[in-house]
C-alpha cells in the first residue's frame, strides 16, 4: 500500500492508493500553523486509518522549495516553516520505506501530464491557488531542470509597477481587488478583466518553454469553464509567428491531482 500526503497552507489530505493506482481510502486534517503540532497530527492520522496492509512507500508534496536529497522541507509558501526534516519525520511514523518529499505543483503536473500523454509530450501545468505553482513535465517525467522553478514569483510589469505575478493573478489576487472568492464570481466582466493578468504571465513561460499544451488547475482552476474562453481569447493578443499559443485545457483532477501524482511518482521512483 502507498501513502500520499498533501500538505497545503490550510488543510492536509491523506491517501492511501494499492500498487495499481485504486484509491482506497482518504482523510483529511487543518493544517496546524505549528510545525510540530502538524508532525501530531499527520502521526494520528495515518495510525487511525483504517487498513490492514503495511505502507510501503511515502511521497509527501509540499508547497514550496524541496531538498530532495535530504527529505528536507526548505520554505513553505503560506506557511511559517523552514528546514524541517519532513521524511525524517515521516519515518518516524512509518518506518524505514521508501519517503519521497517533493513539490506539490510539480506532482500535480505530473499526474495531469500523464492523462494527457498520448497526446502532448511537453505538459506546462499551473495550478492557481492562493498562490501559483508550475511543474513542466516532458515525456511523463518532472523536469530535472525546472524542479525549482517558482513561475508564480516572475516579476513582470503590471499597471505601471514591478509586481509578482502571483500578487495579481492568483487567488489571494483576486479577493484581494475584487472582493470575492473565485467560487462566488460569476460575472463574465470580472473573469474577463481577471485573464488579462494571467495572460501576461502565460506569455512569458510560453516564450520560454514552447510547450505542447498548457493545463490549468488548482482551486482557481475549479472554475476554468467560467474563464477559459476569456483566458485563451486574450492569449490570442500575444501571439506571433515566433510564439505560436498551444491549447489551453482544464485540469482533469484539478482537487486530487497532488495526491494521484504522489502514487505515480512512487511508482517511478521504487
Amino acid at each position: 500500500m502507498y501513502a500520499a500526503v498533501d500538505v497545503g497552507g490550510s488543510k492536509t489530505l491523506i491517501a492511501f492508493f494499492n500498487k495499481t493506482g485504486q484509491l482506497l481510502q482518504h482523510k483529511r486534517f487543518a493544517t496546524p500553523q505549528n510545525y510540530k503540532k502538524f508532525v501530531e497530527e499527520l502521526r494520528s492520522a495515518l495510525q487511525t486509518m483504517d487498513g490492514d496492509q503495511k505502507i510501503e512507500a511515502v511521497c509527501c508534496a509540499i508547497p514550496g522549495l524541496v531538498d530532495r536529497q535530504n527529505g528536507i522541507g526548505l520554505s513553505f509558501g503560506n506557511l511559517a516553516w523552514h528546514h524541517v526534516p519532513v521524511r525524517d519525520d515521516l519515518a518516524q511514523i512509518v518506518g524505514e520505506v521508501p519517503i519521497i518529499v517533493e513539490n506539490d505543483a510539480k506532482v500535480a503536473g505530473l499526474s495531469e501530464a500523464l492523462l494527457v500523454q498520448a497526446k502532448y509530450k511537453k505538459v506546462l501545468y499551473l495550478t492557481i491557488s492562493t498562490g501559483i505553482g508550475d511543474g513542466y513535465i516532458v515525456n511523463g517525467v518532472i523536469d530535472p531542470a525546472l524542479a525549482d522553478s517558482e513561475a508564480g514569483q516572475m516579476v513582470l510589469e503590471h499597471q505601471d509597477s514591478l509586481q509578482k505575478w502571483e500578487d495579481f493573478a492568483s487567488g489571494r489576487a483576486i479577493k484581494t481587488k475584487y472582493g470575492k472568492l473565485a467560487s462566488e464570481i460569476t460575472d463574465e466582466h470580472v473573469w474577463h478583466d481577471y485573464v488579462k493578468g494571467l495572460a501576461q504571465g502565460i506569455d512569458e513561460l510560453v516564450a520560454t518553454l514552447k510547450p505542447d499544451v498548457i493545463i490549468i488547475g488548482g482551486g482557481v482552476g475549479t472554475y476554468f469553464d467560467r474563464f477559459g474562453h476569456f483566458l485563451v481569447h486574450e492569449l490570442k493578443k500575444y501571439e506571433n509567428k515566433m510564439v505560436e499559443m498551444p491549447p489551453i485545457i482544464a485540469a482533469q483532477r484539478p482537487e486530487g491531482a497532488v495526491i494521484y501524482g504522489c502514487y505515480e511518482l512512487i511508482k517511478q521512483s521504487i
